[in-house]
């Protein structure tokens, strides 16, 4: 299989050139260039916010086309339109942030879409640009379009800082504010689980929107929180505190305390249906897996994970979480 990654320098993108490669497929990279391409790829250059910046797409075919773009819409809809005639599936990363709240606990695919154009050139409204971007791939492949809404995404290179907060803190040791309750069920998706299954799934040439994220209650807080204690090493000790007083506290679900959320939030990202995706094949690793892989990698990497300078920065500031825990900061 011939494959062109529009990015895959970076988490998602890496991933997937990564187990592109590893299935022994030809692969083709397209980005502006400011970080080394990954070893035994073709890598061609270009902006594609910039006029004339798709020029190096103007000439090639490939079987599948993978794009995890996640600004403004109309540079989907560019690229999709420019490759429609010479590649046979597109495959554009999604997210199950396209949908308009609120979203129920249960909700599948079928759940009502924000409203958005493919033609949106604003690139600070994600969920718009997720749904636009939707938008553009089906306008320019149709049924050849499959469109991966994942959910929490995780694993190594990960650059939202999510999981690489929790590791650093928990490897530092000492008591550790957990937001309860402990047993709460959470969903994510391991970058290289989401990436082998778009991979797959394009080479049958499955179309359509699917919820790509592990199924509710894959794994509770108090496990992957419990899992980051064991593959640090660290003398960390996890100290549960109930919802109610976090809330009261004025800590923020989700960016302060990473995976936590409560009420509708919970409801929309830790409650999706995904049996779509599990009857066309998706299969998640064991948590233990992921935390560890990502501890290595957090470690190879001198322990500060990258981070997208568009994403707002993850994690609780050590004088509030010894507050909470009616600890002495410092």
């Amino acid at each position: 299989m011939r494959i062109l990654v529009l990015g895959g320098t970076e988490f998602v993108g890496r991933a997937v050139v990564e187990e592109a490669l590893g299935l022994g497929w030809d692969v083709t990279v397209f980005n502006r260039g400011t970080q080394a391409p990954p070893a035994g790829v073709t890598a061609l250059l270009g902006d594609r916010t910039a006029p004339g910046g798709l020029a190096a797409l103007e000439r090639g075919e490939w079987d599948v086309v993978v794009d995890t773009w996640s600004w403004a819409a109309s540079a989907v809809r560019d690229a999709a339109s420019l490759l429609a005639g010479r590649a046979g599936h597109y495959v554009y990363v999604s997210s199950r942030s396209v949908h308009a709240e609120p979203v129920p606990f249960g909700a599948d695919e079928s759940a009502p879409v924000v409203a958005a154009s493919a033609d949106d050139d604003d690139p600070s409204d994600y969920a718009r640009n997720k749904a636009g971007g939707e938008l553009g791939a089906v306008a320019a492949f149709g049924e050849r379009a499959l469109l991966a809404r994942a959910g929490l995404i995780i694993g190594p290179y990960e650059n939202v800082g999510r999981l690489p907060w929790w590791l650093t803190r928990i490897a530092r040791g000492g008591p550790v504010l957990a937001p309860g309750p402990a047993g709460q069920g959470l969903q994510y998706i391991d970058a290289r689980d989401l990436a082998l299954w778009c991979l797959r799934a394009a080479e049958r040439g499955v179309g359509g929107a699917f919820n790509v994220v592990s199924p509710p209650g894959f794994v509770t807080m108090g496990e992957i929180l419990e899992t980051c204690v064991e593959v640090t090493g660290a003398a960390a000790e996890l100290r549960w505190v109930e919802p109610e007083t976090i809330l009261a506290a004025g800590v923020q679900p989700w960016t302060e305390l990473p995976f936590w959320l409560v009420g509708p939030d919970y409801d929309f990202l830790h409650g999706g249906d995904v049996s779509k995706a599990v009857a066309a094949g998706l299969s998640c690793r064991p948590v233990a897996e992921t935390v560890g892989d990502t501890w290595e990698w957090l470690r190879s990497v001198g322990g500060e994970a990258p981070h997208r300078p568009d994403r707002p920065r993850k994690g609780l500031a050590p004088e509030v979480e010894a507050r909470l825990l009616g600890l002495r900061a410092g």
